[in-house]
């Protein structure tokens, strides 16, 4: 085994707090390929909540485990192979008495989701809490019915605005902990010892109330994600060798099968349109509502639906591997991974609470031994101090303030995967909104990736139709991106297609087969060059840099084709977009600089380094980063995945998108649809902006209430509203995200 000390990012930081938080656990042993996970243990521990633990922790840092980490003090990396084992530091025989435990490697479930029925409970309850104090509030006011009529109301309400607070503590208080639910409940019930029945129903009221909308903010949070989760199909008509049809479990499909979708019915699997011709609705994917023309060679993605033409198309990925499965399982993790700034109020939230029951018990001996106000009974005009500190209670406590961040981080990520964006985590959307530099890599990215034939040229001139018909001949069944360009080229030019025989492949520089009688040879130009057409190749001339070229030498005609990487037509407006935001954009291939430099002209790119080896990327990005830059890298080759851990924002494209650089990207732009990145771009500065907008009104509430009922100016009724009041607002704020337009 060797030690290895590696470079920054996050995943180490949280296997160190799991071992921090978790007593007796030394050392963790992880194996992702083989799906196996181990524990150090030293002296009893919680199974149960160990298991938990480990798998929220295996959740959060599974998919990063490749990537380079900055080891905290205190802790010690070993790799093996593909096992990581992560340990805290120790004195050299504590690890001769860890007790290693192996444990079944978590599946990660479906996200957490709150039945619909959950919030419309909880929103019944606050309303017969509201129903039943306004009744007991009027008997009491005016004084209708016995006496006694308006403590059995007030009682109704409390039951029912308490109910679920009351099953929270009851859970908590069995593990130790409490919560805000505790301190509502103690409010509440202190209210009722000094004869506030009114103040404590008007409390538990607001507190169900915000909570019935906290859910149901959540609920239409996973509800947007859940839709993703819906369109997997579960069945595919499986067409057979002879033509006939099996329907089998999506499961089951291979790689290569040939599948059969009728108009209406969702694709079960990526692959491609190997017959006939319709349209998909593509949304579910990229929020795109234009259905997108399927025709013989098409790609077709998993769970997207096929609108009216019947088709086959061939499995390209294992249904478990495709496009929308890729989707669900980043959109689970994202979930499960904190923010920078939410990761700082999970840390300052314990402490809080029972520094606020602290304070407020001072604050009660302070009031009534130091100022001499009575303890338990209002005097007139003079307030308790028992009331003052039930009322500093229920202000200070940090309800609004525990929501402001992961309520706008989880709107944030549904909305954007529901709109062809997927953010790994809440601290992508953060980091994504300080980027002041783009670089992107060329081909793929700002082009498509794809080749088109440009041009027909034959020696002598003339005879063009003839060159693309052999080159038709000879790539017909090839499956290369240049023989794709121009088999493509030629169908739509309607030229015949004829039979080659004797088809070989010349290794490294093109093929031969026989066309009507006569070998015909096809590829690269040394093709010419070392046969006996050399002296005449030789004058011929150059093709130009951004262009490629195809030779053909049949008996009697020499030609080319010459083809072109076709630029994205959005990548020009989001350029410019991107300039006018005040944003850097820089270039970086391992293309000639000519033609590099051409298609940056051509979209108006900042700056361009060209030539760059994957080596040479993570230079660049490197010294953009010393000239004090934030850097995205926007990539999807298996070369870029280095730049993209190097960068301080790693974007992917998500269709082309090698798994290396899917790996190693926090942010996927589905569908290689670049002007989602400007959506990514806006999304996370809006949530970046509701964020602070959350924390402001939070603590601003806390702050200037708990001043005021320290003074003693707010009664009870005033606390309550104002602290419930700007938990209503958090939540509502943060759905602004899930609703609004992202311009």
């Amino acid at each position: 085994m060797s030690t290895k000390q590696v470079t920054s990012e996050n995943w180490a930081e949280t296997l160190a707090r799991f071992l921090r938080e978790e007593p007796g656990v030394e050392a963790v042993r992880i194996d992702p390929a083989a799906r196996k996970v181990s524990v150090a243990t030293l002296g009893d521990v919680d199974l149960k909540q160990l298991e938990a633990r480990l798998a929220e922790t295996l959740a959060a840092v599974e998919s990063q485990l490749g990537r380079t980490a900055k080891i905290p003090v205190g802790y010690t990396l070993k790799r093996e192979g593909e096992t990581t084992e992560f340990a805290e530091v120790s004195c050299a025989t504590a690890p001769s008495f860890w007790k290693w435990r192996e444990f079944a490697w978590p599946e990660l479930d479906e996200p957490e989701k709150i039945e619909e029925s959950e919030w419309k409970e909880l929103g019944l309850l606050a309303a017969a809490c509201g129903v039943f104090g306004a009744l007991g509030f009027v008997t009491e006011k005016f004084s209708v019915g016995p006496e006694w009529l308006s403590r059995v109301l007030y009682g109704v309400a409390l039951i029912a605005g308490g109910w679920d607070a009351a099953k929270d503590t009851w859970e908590n208080l069995r593990e130790r902990k409490v919560d805000i639910h505790f301190l509502m409940l103690a409010v509440a019930v202190g209210a009722m010892c000094i004869g506030a029945w009114g103040e404590a129903v008007l409390l538990l009221f607001l507190f169900s109330a915000s909570g019935a909308m906290e859910d149901y903010a959540l609920d239409r949070t996973q509800r947007e994600v859940g839709s993703l989760l819906k369109s997997a199909p579960k069945t595919a008509t499986l067409v057979l060798p002879n033509g006939s049809e099996r329907l089998v479990k999506v499961e089951e499909l291979g790689i290569g099968d040939r599948v059969r979708v009728k108009p209406g019915e969702a694709f079960p699997a990526d692959g491609t349109v190997s017959k006939g011709r319709s349209a998909s609705d593509e949304s579910a994917l990229t929020g795109e509502a234009v259905p997108v023309e399927k025709d013989v060679g098409a790609p077709v993605f998993s769970g997207t639906i096929n609108l009216w033409g019947a088709v086959d198309f061939d499995v390209r990925r294992l249904p478990s591997e495709s496009t929308l499965q890729k989707i669900i399982r980043l959109i689970q993790t994202a979930q499960k991974l904190r923010a920078p700034s939410e990761r700082f109020t999970d840390k300052f939230g314990g402490g809080y609470t029972l520094t606020v029951l602290g304070v407020c018990a001072a604050m009660f001996l302070v009031w009534w031994l130091a100022m001499g106000l009575p303890a338990f009974t209002n005097a007139g005009e003079t307030t308790s101090a028992f009331y003052r500190a039930m009322t500093l209670l229920v202000v200070m406590s940090p309800c609004a303030l525990v929501l402001s961040i992961p309520s706008a981080i989880l709107a944030a990520i549904a909305w954007g995967a529901k709109h062809g964006v997927l953010f790994r985590g809440g601290a992508a959307i953060e980091k994504l909104a300080a980027i002041d530099l783009v670089a992107l890599d060329k081909t793929g990215t700002l082009t498509t990736g794809e080749l088109a034939v440009t041009g027909v040229e034959s020696f002598p001139a003339g005879r063009e139709k003839e060159v693309l018909e052999l080159a038709f001949a000879l790539e017909v069944n090839s499956q290369h991106p240049l023989a794709r360009a121009i088999v493509r080229h030629a169908r739509a030019q309607g030229v015949r297609e004829v039979d080659a025989d004797k088809f070989e492949s010349i290794t490294g520089h093109g093929v031969r087969g026989q066309v009507g009688g006569a070998q015909v040879l096809l590829g690269r130009r040394e093709l010419l060059e070392s046969g006996p057409l050399a002296e005449w190749a030789k004058t011929m001339p150059a093709s130009s840099p951004e262009l490629s070229e195809v030779w053909v030498v049949g008996r009697d005609v020499v030609g080319r084709v010459l083809l072109k990487d076709q630029i994205r037509a959005e990548s020009r407006e989001v350029l410019a977009k991107l300039k006018r935001a005040g944003i850097r954009t820089v270039m970086l291939t391992g293309d000639r600089r000519q033609a590099a430099e051409n298609v940056a002209k051509e979209i108006g790119l900042d700056e361009v380094r060209a030539g760059l080896t994957p080596e040479g990327k993570v230079e660049a990005i490197q010294a953009l980063k010393k000239e004090g830059h934030t850097v995205a890298m926007v990539g999807d080759g298996v070369n870029d995945a280095p730049c993209l851990a190097a960068a301080d924002v790693s974007v992917a494209m998500g269709a082309r998108g090698s798994d290396a650089a899917l790996e190693q990207a926090e942010v996927i732009l589905m569908h290689d649809r670049i002007e989602n990145f400007l959506a990514a771009l806006r999304l996370s500065q809006r949530a970046k902006r509701v964020i602070r907008q959350n924390l402001a009104i939070s603590l601003g509430v806390v702050v200037l209430m708990a001043v005021a009922s320290v003074i003693g100016v707010v009664p009870l009724a005033v606390g309550v509203a104002a602290h419930e009041g700007s938990t209503v607002v958090v939540c509502l704020n943060s759905l602004r995200l899930l609703f609004g337009r992202n311009r």
